[in-house]
């Protein structure tokens, strides 16, 4: 079941044929991984959970741009600052290193 809290995603990108076309799924249904856009079309046998799911394989020179609802969007902004700044302090740790006081050695 689709938790209707995650909002949608509507991606815009040409066709094989040259035109262009667009699709919303929900958020939980798109991902960007290895340079495409991964979606999924269609879920099993007349629209059921059961059997194999379909999804649409869109690299990413096709896309023209991907629109995403969110709920908290200062929560998802603070999220990736967190991440962010975590990240900084990992390259700081390993670069310039700690002692156990937390003061960096030179």
């Amino acid at each position: 079941m689709v938790d209707e809290d995650l909002g949608t995603a509507t991606i815009v990108y040409e066709t094989p044929d040259g035109d262009h076309t667009e699709l919303t799924v929900q958020n939980e249904y798109i991902a960007y991984f290895q340079d495409h856009w991964i979606v999924r079309t269609d879920t099993g046998d007349e629209g059921s959970d059961e059997g194999p799911d379909r999804v649409r394989r869109i690299p990413h020179q096709r896309v023209y741009h991907v629109e995403r609802t969110v709920e908290e969007f200062e929560e998802e902004v603070a999220t990736l600052r967190n991440q962010v700044e975590s990240l900084a302090d990992n390259v700081r740790t390993r670069l310039l290193g700690d002692d156990e006081d937390g003061d960096q050695q030179r």
